[in-house]
């Protein structure tokens, strides 16, 4: 994806964990984070606790989506990712992306990556890896700055 091009639909979901939502939920409330994540991915679990941080500490003025993306046939088991989220406090909306609808549709390639959406739907940040939390950060803070203006 391109910044400001508009949020992709978040149809074809292979199941929602904790919530399911849509992007018509999303667009225009508040600025939204995606974040994509795999249950094999060692750094997505060593950022978790900050992705965490953000969905709490900024509730009721950021959307979190968490995308599971698959890497190998062993991420493919529904009862292993939501063992893994259970284990990070995941608690906001899973989309587990088993056949990758939602990875193509963003053209990730990353894990983690991280999309973060003004409130009009539109991607004003895309960052990949484990490091690099300080500049997420700064974006977040700078969408939300704008949101609340």
């Amino acid at each position: 994806m391109r910044l400001r091009e508009p949020m992709p639909s978040l149809d074809g979901a292979t199941e929602w964990l904790n919530k399911e939502v849509n992007r018509e939920e999303l667009v225009g409330a508040k600025p939204t984070l995606i974040h994509f994540w795999s249950i094999s991915c060692h750094m997505c679990k060593e950022a978790m606790p900050e992705i965490n941080q953000f969905r709490d500490q900024y509730k009721d003025q950021l959307n979190v989506i968490a995308v599971h993306m698959p890497r190998s046939e062993e991420d493919l088991d529904i009862a292993k990712i939501k063992e893994v989220a259970a284990e990070h406090d995941i608690s906001q909306p899973i989309y587990v992306d088993n056949e990758h609808k939602l990875t193509n549709a963003f053209e990730n390639q990353y894990v983690p990556a991280y999309y973060v959406f003004d409130k009009t739907g539109a991607l004003r940040h895309f960052q990949a890896g484990g490091s690099g939390m300080k500049m997420l950060t700064k974006r977040v803070d700078r969408v939300l700055d704008e949101a609340s203006q």
